[in-house]
């Protein structure tokens, strides 16, 4: 999964401009998935930069977004979205409701129970809750060049962020949404798209993730160095294979 662990999100604001330019999207099919009862009112928890909430907004959506990194949330502005500041926990709706709520690459961080308590709060009846994810998948020959490179800088535990070992969470939040009485049984739909990227676009991916972000600074220069050399060894780019994962239910009528 190419996620952050549960260190504090707001750390991701120091380097906010690249995680803007390096970070991926999201699938069209995705954006189809969740605009079929033709929501108008979204609201996007954890935005990050927009780049979730510019989809909806592209169709026409009124998306409110809120975000807790102050420097994160001015880069979504910058966009053209409407962003307030602060925790999904502690915002105050101020008695809006939505047709549709959305977390792109951010549910983790909030509170299970308060949050899904929250999400029902401000969705209308039959409104739907999307949360989703990007994992990556790589060419076993790619993979194994990178996965030496990080065991021969001591960081086995590193690559599973990098190169798609790590665990899935979707069926966690799956689990935990079905605990709740205020939604219906909730689905999950998988998104396959592929994007090659350079040498370059790869490495100025990597440091927007939180376990690479926290490495010492000549620590981190070296590994990059070193997958580098690896990737120019395999031709200069990587083709990643995207796996989207929607976790997806609906409020129930009261």
């Amino acid at each position: 999964m190419i996620d952050e662990d549960e260190r504090p999100s707001q750390s991701f604001g120091e380097a906010a401009d690249q995680y803007e330019r390096a970070r991926p999207t999201y699938p069209v099919e995705l954006v189809d998935a969740l605009m079929a009862d033709e929501p108008r009112r979204v609201l996007d928890v954890g935005c990050g930069t927009g780049k979730a909430g510019r989809l909806f907004a592209a169709r026409g959506c009124d998306v409110v977004s809120v975000e807790p990194d102050a420097r994160m949330a001015a880069v979504a502005r910058g966009h053209g979205l409407l962003v307030e500041t602060a925790t999904f926990e502690e915002w105050d709706a101020a008695g809006r409701t939505f047709d549709l709520v959305v977390s792109g690459q951010a549910w983790h961080w909030v509170d299970p129970e308060v949050g899904t308590a929250k999400a029902a709060a401000v969705l209308r009846p039959e409104g739907s809750l999307g949360i989703f994810w990007n994992y990556v998948h790589l060419e076993d020959e790619m993979r194994a060049a990178l996965t030496a490179v990080y065991e021969a800088n001591a960081l086995t535990e590193l690559d599973k962020y990098a190169l798609g070992t790590r665990a899935r969470d979707a069926h966690a939040f799956r689990d935990a949404l079905a605990s709740s009485r205020r939604f219906a049984a909730p689905w999950i739909r998988q998104f396959d798209w592929d994007r090659r990227m350079s040498r370059d676009d790869w490495l100025d991916f990597l440091p927007t993730q939180g376990e690479h972000r926290l490495l010492p600074t000549d620590q981190r220069a070296r590994l990059l160095e070193g997958l580098a050399e690896a990737i120019d060894g395999l031709g200069g780019s990587v083709l990643v294979h995207w796996e989207t994962e929607l976790v997806v239910t609906r409020r129930l009528a009261d």
